[in-house]
């Protein structure tokens, strides 16, 4: 009993000293994020603010001008938030079409086709820069929220197929040949059937997606415009430009700011992604 003890002890106290330095960090931001000027220079990083103050939030928002630009952080976001959504959809839609097919309606070839799909998963985005652009400007969409969203939708096609072709060879075939043996097609068994079993793997994908789409900076600076730059491009723009006084209570808050809606969701479905996780890891 004692050895029990000790070891869930020993556990909760690496657990408590692992959370602590992860959330150190966090904890700098907002507070110096909520201090003026006089006091990040007078006090030290851990102390807490004497007031609040959300000016540093406003300017970060909408009117930070640091010498370069002075729009904030408004129109960047809105441009992300035009691009992950659609890119998240449209991607998770696709890689839950192509598992369904690869999973359930096997033809000859389909199992070197995935093969090759899965080269996707590993490849360094770096080597795709210039075919992409190339591509972009062949389709007349280089330098526009439509063509990150086609990059994106690109780029996570190999990540989605997996999850959901995995996930997919777990369920029972004896449904699905039921299902055919009924007289369902190709459409119904997938509406019917197989989606209304994915929502597991589903909340991972959309997750996942969204994550890495909100959070990439790399096709956004190589990709986007002026009028078409993800807010990870405009945080990058408001902490490397060059000023006579550095804004550190602004910068943090820019980057909360930036964080804001990964930080939300996964506040929100995180449960939804472990469960997903471990649904499809029995089989496949």
């Amino acid at each position: 009993m004692n050895t029990k003890l000790w070891g869930r002890v020993a556990v909760y106290s690496v657990l408590l000293v692992a959370a602590f330095f992860f959330l150190v960090p966090l904890y700098v931001m907002v507070v110096t994020s909520l201090k003026d000027g006089a006091q990040i220079r007078a006090g030290n990083l851990m102390s807490l603010p004497t007031s609040l103050n959300f000016d540093s939030w406003k300017l970060a928002w909408s009117t930070a001008c640091t010498g370069v630009d002075c729009r904030g952080l408004k129109p960047y976001f809105m441009n992300s938030v035009m691009m992950a959504v659609p890119a998240v959809l449209i991607s998770t839609a696709w890689g839950a079409l192509n598992g369904y097919v690869l999973s359930m309606w096997k033809f000859k070839g389909s199992d070197l086709l995935f093969g090759f799909m899965l080269f996707g998963v590993f490849m360094p985005y770096q080597v795709v820069l210039l075919p992409m652009s190339q591509v972009l400007g062949f389709l007349g969409i280089s330098s526009t929220i439509g063509g990150l969203i086609l990059v994106h939708c690109l780029a996570g096609m190999a990540s989605t197929t997996l999850f959901f072709r995995n996930y997919y060879t777990a369920i029972p075939r004896e449904l699905v040949n039921a299902a055919r043996i009924d007289g369902a097609g190709f459409w119904r068994i997938f509406v019917r059937i197989v989606l209304p079993m994915s929502t597991p793997i589903l909340m991972v994908t959309l997750i996942w997606q969204f994550t890495n789409i909100w959070n990439d900076f790399l096709f956004g600076v190589a990709f986007s415009g002026a009028d078409s730059k993800p807010i990870t491009v405009g945080l990058n723009n408001m902490a490397n430009t060059t000023s006579s006084v550095k804004n550190y209570n602004v910068d943090m808050a820019a980057a909360i700011i930036a964080g804001l809606p990964t930080m939300l969701v996964y506040v929100a479905a995180g449960q939804y992604f472990v469960k997903g996780l471990t649904a499809g890891a029995v089989k496949g």
